[in-house]
């Protein structure tokens, strides 16, 4: 039997009709959790950063980290998984990731207007109507940066995404479930070998793009009847050099026959390719009020291969950290607003796995005493020798990938 898809905007009743296809079809019902999941336990991470993919708030590190184009291979190949089955409904985001050129999938689309939506999110969410409209343009907001990331597509309601778009507030239950059963029993959505072959080689190219992505490149991966083909669409100096490393790694995914390598569209343009490593400190928050002297820290920092972000005072640092988890701060004592001191003690009540450095021009050996009481993993004084500070970095990050290999690298729902 055809694969389902649908893909829907928040409050468009979308559970009663999910219940009612469920009822009349006997699909299974994979949602986007479930294959948040399956990414978790493919890739090592936890779910709630596999999620952020999802977002289109970007993290400040994750230029440094690649950690959302990570996610996002991980959750293509979970999908890929799915889409193996039969009698099988995709429901959320991932819907989109299915590829079009997989013929036995019946992608739907619900949506609903704007006073339906209020309506049914004052109600559901018990929050006044001003609140309703604000969280539904949020939510479509996020949905449309999701198809413009996935299909370069600006509008998540665009009928050349779906076979069916569905205005369920103007469409009768009924109807819409007949709808659908007629077309599952329709020959042109029944598997073939050829959209079967599609679903493998879609499976196939997940798994080189996880590969690579795990290696830190970040390329565009096609896959044909076991030959795979990978775009570079930013220039790099020594492209043969990267092309052999590319294939080596491509071609070590089981299954592989051949590998192609070819140069986009974006090559030629200034943005040049970089490789990603994974061992390097990438997550490094430093927390100054002296901004010349912050950003150029964080200009020989990057010198060094070493990726951070910057923020100016304590409150900024503690609110970013609810978001962006850095794995090492580097922290200033005397700051206005909240201190050194007190950044510090919030940090290990809250999140202790970030190692604190502290650099500071004014401590005392009593600030020293009290920050190494604390838990701060080095104190320095300004001005500190820079290969100094970035070994101390390297020696914060190696303690934090042993605490990680140690703790077995469980996925988390956390």
């Amino acid at each position: 039997m055809a694969i389902i898809t649908v893909f829907n905007g928040a409050f468009c009743q979308e559970e009663t009709f999910l219940k009612r296809i469920q009822t009349s079809s006997h699909y299974d019902v994979v949602r986007d959790s479930d294959i948040l999941l399956e990414a978790s336990r493919l890739s090592g991470l936890a779910t709630s950063k596999i999620e952020r993919a999802f977002s289109a708030r970007v993290s400040v590190f994750n230029r440094f980290t690649r950690e959302k184009e990570r996610s996002l291979a991980y959750l293509r190949l979970a999908v890929s998984q799915v889409l193996e089955r039969e009698d099988t409904l995709l429901h959320g985001l991932t819907a989109i990731l299915v590829p079009m050129e997989i013929a036995h999938v019946l992608r739907i689309c619900l949506i609903a207007d704007m006073p339906f939506r209020i309506a049914a999110a004052t109600r559901d969410q018990g929050v006044p109507e001003a609140e309703a409209v604000t969280l539904i343009h949020h939510l479509d907001e996020n949905l449309a940066h999701w198809v413009h990331t996935i299909r370069d597509v600006k509008d998540p309601w665009d009928a050349s995404l779906y076979d069916m778009v569905i205005p369920l507030d103007k469409s009768p239950l009924d109807e819409v479930e007949k709808l659908i059963l007629d077309n599952l029993g329709q020959g042109v959505l029944m598997p073939t070998e050829k959209s079967r072959q599609s679903g493998r080689d879609f499976r196939m190219a997940c798994a080189v793009d996880v590969a690579l992505a795990n290696e830190g490149h970040d390329v565009s991966v096609k896959a044909s009847n076991g030959t795979v083909s990978i775009t570079i669409n930013k220039h790099v100096l020594m492209l043969s050099r990267l092309e052999e490393e590319l294939k080596a790694i491509a071609g070590r995914v089981p299954g592989v026959k051949q590998v192609e390598t070819r140069v986009g569209p974006g090559f030629h343009q200034s943005d040049i390719y970089r490789k990603f490593d994974f061992e390097v400190p990438s997550k490094v928050l430093l927390v100054d009020d002296e901004r010349e002297f912050v950003q150029t820290l964080s200009e020989r920092l990057l010198m060094r291969e070493v990726g951070s972000a910057v923020a100016y005072d304590g409150e900024s640092a503690l609110e970013l950290i609810k978001e962006d988890e850095p794995e090492v701060m580097i922290l200033d004592l005397r700051m206005p607003g909240i201190d050194g001191v007190e950044v510090l003690r919030k940090v290990k009540e809250t999140q202790p796995e970030i190692e604190v450095i502290i650099l500071t021009g004014h401590g005392s050996n009593k600030d020293r005493e009290t920050c190494m009481t604390l838990g701060a993993f080095a104190y320095f004084q300004k001005p500190v020798d820079i290969d100094k500070l970035s070994a101390t970095i390297q020696s914060a990050n190696e303690k934090i990938r042993r605490r990680n290999r140690s703790e077995g690298n469980r996925p988390s729902k956390e």
